[in-house]
């Protein structure tokens, strides 16, 4: 079967697939991040654009971390890639499989920083996207080196910005509409703030630190699809369906959202909303509180929970009689903490079990469970903290889900792909950034060796302020309750502890 790229021509495909012969457009966007969300969500909304004149730009895609592997598939594939959107919408079932063309390189900044600099200082570029996760947009210190790329991104930003500035004689219109989609609140203007920390680390120019204030637009953002990748345990099947091998195939969910704080500027450059795209212009908080809340949320709190129980994927989890109780629970949790009216949370949870339960889909725990840490503190610890602050208790499904949490990130050895964990013999890879990596190690140590608690180990990990932004054993309880939790989960097993809790039955600490 021959292999998807450039060389392939329509008679190649299967009929059901979708195909925009790919045209060389003027590389408008640099993407920092080339994985699954971002092709199944930017780039193939860009390429909606591109179908219908209304965009016509082309994206260079920027390998995030030193260690991807996404990059080189990619352009061994001319960067082209097959989104597959199934599922459920307004009542009618979804099977679409479309080519997406709109990257025209991708490139390694660590190998190749010149060359992502001469994106940079192009006339035609105009807006910079970026996923790099929750635990992308964070200040790591570092050195500027200006022949070679800065490990986090903020840095990088900081950097390309900055030779964008000497290249065009620090002209106002030489500005660009940076669009983040990490799922953080205040995303863009998180960004914007740390740039300029960087700069001020730097020592650069304080009339850089003006442009970078004055000149450029860093937009606050919410995105919601949920992309499930690469559909490793039915690929054979996928590939016969459409008719050529593609190792980049990414398959998601059909529903989309994408909700931008922005000017008129932006909405006149990014005409999302006139290809028919469910493109939201402002109402962010709204939106968020929702979405993060009661999608994101539910996701993290079952991801290190249904693993640990045996599970692997959402579904799997929905379809469990006791781990669906569990996340039945974690919604009865969440839903009093977010401020809206209980008929619009009410809808919406019914929406995302619906979603939860998507038959075509295999959303894998593991995936959902990385840099898990980050995505806690911003998912589901607002919940935590406001439902303390309602009920004057600790919320049991949600603290169980953060005791999860921290048996997974129990590691057996450490490799530079990251953690290395263990289920029933079987081993699994955990990405978290590298100051809670290197907490969670010591800490782990500390407690296999003896030499502490599971008390002190949690007492430990949450009063470190840099990891959470405050020190968490100031909630009442939330300490003990955490520690006796991990210590049920390691002695008697998952399922044994989720039961115990069902019944409203406290772990002894």
């Amino acid at each position: 079967m021959k292999r998807l790229d450039k060389s392939l021509s329509g008679a190649d495909f299967s009929a059901q697939v979708k195909y925009f012969e790919p045209k060389k457009f003027p590389e408008k966007v640099l993407q920092i991040g080339e994985g699954n969300f971002l092709r199944a969500f930017v780039d193939w909304m860009i390429h909606q654009m591109n179908k219908q004149g209304l965009f016509n730009g082309s994206v260079v895609a920027v390998q995030p971390t030193p260690h991807g592997k996404v990059l080189p598939k990619l352009i061994n594939q001319d960067c082209l890639y097959t989104v597959v959107l199934k599922g459920v919408q307004d009542g009618r079932i979804v099977n679409d499989s479309e080519i997406i063309s709109v990257i025209s390189r991708g490139i390694n900044p660590y190998e190749e920083w010149g060359k992502v600099i001469e994106v940079a200082e192009s006339k035609d570029l105009e807006f910079i996207f970026s996923n790099t996760t929750e635990a992308g947009i964070t200040y790591s210190r570092e050195s500027y080196t200006k022949d070679k790329a800065p490990l986090s991104y903020p840095g990088k930003l900081t950097a390309l910005l900055f030779h964008r500035f000497e290249k065009f004689s620090r002209i106002s219109d030489a500005g660009l509409i940076i669009i983040p989609c990490e799922l953080i609140e205040d995303n863009g203007q998180k960004l914007k703030n740390l740039v300029l920390e960087y700069a001020n680390d730097w020592d650069l120019p304080a009339e850089f630190s003006k442009w970078v204030k004055e000149c450029n637009t860093f937009c606050d953002t919410l995105v919601d699809r949920i992309v499930t990748g690469y559909p490793r345990d039915s690929i054979v099947e996928f590939h016969s369906q459409l008719g050529y091998e593609d190792q980049m195939l990414t398959v998601g969910e059909p529903y989309h959202m994408f909700v931008i704080d922005a000017n008129e500027q932006v909405k006149e450059k990014l005409p999302f909303d006139q290809a028919g795209l469910n493109i939201k212009w402002g109402g962010i908080q709204q939106h968020r509180e929702m979405k993060v809340r009661l999608l994101n949320g539910p996701h993290t709190l079952m991801a290190a929970t249904g693993f640990l129980y045996g599970a692997d994927t959402v579904l799997e989890v929905m379809e469990d009689q006791v781990l669906g109780k569990f996340v039945e629970k974690g919604f009865e949790e969440i839903i009093p903490t977010v401020p809206m009216s209980m008929e619009e949370k009410k809808e919406f949870c019914e929406s995302v079990k619906e979603r939860f339960l998507n038959p075509y889909n295999k959303h894998y725990l593991t995936d959902i469970a990385m840099n898990s840490i980050n995505k806690f503190k911003s998912r589901l610890l607002p919940s935590l903290k406001r439902y303390v602050q309602q009920n004057g208790e600790i919320p049991q499904a949600i603290a169980l889900s953060l005791a999860a949490l921290l048996v997974y990130y129990k590691p057996v050895r450490r490799e530079r792909k990251g953690l290395i964990g263990r289920r029933n013999e079987i081993e699994y890879t955990m990405r978290e950034s590298e100051l809670v990596a290197e907490d969670l190690v010591r800490q782990w140590k500390l407690y296999g060796t003896g030499k502490t608690t599971i008390f002190e180990f949690v007492q430990s990990l949450f009063e470190n302020e840099s990891i959470w932004d405050e020190n968490l054993n100031e909630i009442s309880n939330l300490n003990e309750t955490i520690a006796a939790y991990m210590d049920q989960i390691l002695h008697e097993g998952m399922q044994t502890t989720i039961e115990g809790m069902l019944r409203n039955k406290a772990p002894l600490g």
